[in-house]
């Protein structure tokens, strides 16, 4: 039988900022299928050009509210690339375990509020109050250690106040961090619980393979989150890497129609960044917590499933926790030292990379002789996923057509694959098509 079907999602729920999901097919040939992004665009780039290197990354860190601290952090790290600061290794610490903390934070939002309702079945988290409520419970208690993580290293979880360049204009205490970390290790029943609930939802995550490219910061050191190189790897093993600063040579952007953001590619027509794309690069230096996980929950590398970018979430989540316990436990062993900020040796261009729980972002800064901006880059991982998700919507589309999904199926099937990538849609708009009349 010859299928007709039309799905118009206009502004899909539970994701950041406005995407729709257009699908129509007529008499079983496919007129449409497109992922949408008819966000207003921002000029984060423009307005921070004339603007003194010590207040670009308060302003950028507003591109997201939800991934404010890696913000701040590609900022600052970018001008400081720029400036030919080079911090010490106590800033490091202290940055990779704030970069723990909103990775901890947003993945926990993301999986048990955006994602949990489509595998339960219910329109919003909300519903699932009166059904599971030990369940919401357990996440508000998780998302408000990530948030007090975050806080206590930041100044505040959201648009972050003490990470500037140079080093930290404030520092938490030894006491504060031992606080903190009883804090996190109080979690552990509330991870275990989390891993046991995904256990059970995990039969209710579509099966679905398409093979493609995954980006992600890596280094030799850890698990990339907040410093590297930049590295791919295909489904069948081969990777590529790439230094940080010939970071338009991978991401090669350019303007697609249906999109205000700007779709990216590298050795193929698409590439995913993301939880998924940091566990098939990186997965040989997670934390052996989190490969238990990883292999409770039947992920290994390379996994080729969209829809398990989620379930990669709660694996970095395990890494999280005990990756900040480790460098915890460095720091209070050290004792904290006020170094004072390290300062400026040049005025050039710099551009850096970092982990967001969303996937790889870019920053680049150039500035003058007197230490203002006068150009900038930034290249968000939505941004870069864009190309992705149209390409599994175009491999999608034929087996469901092909099944015996109701429309409603397939609307809901398109709906989780986009949630999975956990968008930051607005984040990722830069252009505006422009007409001239004359």
């Amino acid at each position: 039988m010859q299928r007709n079907v039309n799905i118009d999602v206009h502004h899909l729920t539970r994701v950041e900022g406005h995407g729709n999901i257009v699908v129509n097919v007529t008499d079983g040939v496919i007129e449409k299928c497109e992922w949408q992004v008819p966000e207003a665009p921002r000029f984060f780039e423009a307005m921070v050009r004339g603007r003194h290197y010590t207040e670009v990354a308060r302003i950028t860190s507003r591109i997201c509210g939800i991934c404010s601290v890696g913000h701040t952090l590609a900022s600052v790290k970018a001008t400081e690339a720029a400036l030919g600061i080079e911090v010490t290794p106590q800033t490091k610490k202290l940055r990779t375990l704030l970069k723990h903390a909103e990775n901890f934070d947003s993945h926990v939002l993301h999986v048990y509020v955006l994602v949990a309702p489509d595998l339960l079945g219910a329109q919003s988290a909300f519903a699932l109050v009166p059904t599971h409520g030990e369940v919401v419970a357990r996440a508000l208690r998780l998302k408000r250690l990530g948030h007090e993580w975050g806080s206590l290293i930041g100044g505040r979880t959201t648009h972050p106040t003490t990470v500037v360049p140079g080093g930290f204009s404030k520092l938490p205490t030894v006491a504060e961090l031992k606080a903190l970390r009883e804090k996190i290790v109080a979690a552990v029943p509330d991870l275990t619980a989390t891993l046991e609930t995904v256990a059970a939802l995990a039969p209710a995550i579509p099966a679905f393979d398409r093979p493609t490219e995954y980006m992600a910061v890596s280094s030799d050191d850890e698990y990339g989150m907040y410093d590297g190189y930049v590295q791919t790897i295909l489904s069948d093993g081969d990777r590529a890497k790439y230094a940080v600063a010939d970071y338009r040579s991978c991401t090669n952007e350019y303007v697609a129609p249906q999109s205000t953001a700007k779709f990216c590619r590298n050795r193929l027509d698409s590439y995913a960044a993301g939880a998924l794309a940091r566990f098939n690069v990186n997965y040989d230096q997670l934390h052996p917590e989190a490969k238990k996980v990883a292999e409770s929950l039947g992920m290994q590398p390379i996994c080729t499933n969209p829809y398990m970018n989620s379930v990669a979430q709660v694996v970095e989540v395990v890494h999280s926790a005990y990756e900040g316990l480790r460098l915890l436990d460095e720091l209070i062993a050290e004792g904290i030292k006020d170094e004072g900020l390290v300062a400026p040796t040049k005025y050039a261009t710099g551009a850096s990379a970092v982990e967001v729980p969303r996937g790889i972002l870019f920053h680049e800064y150039t500035y003058d002789a007197d230490g203002f901006c006068t150009g900038a880059d930034c290249i968000i991982p939505t941004g870069q996923n864009h190309a992705n998700i149209q390409r599994d919507f175009d491999a999608l589309l034929p087996g469901l057509l092909a099944s015996e999904k109701s429309e409603d199926e397939m609307r809901l099937a398109f709906e989780m694959l986009v949630r999975a990538y956990d968008p930051c849609i607005s984040c990722s708009t830069h252009y505006v098509d422009v007409t001239f009349v004359r």
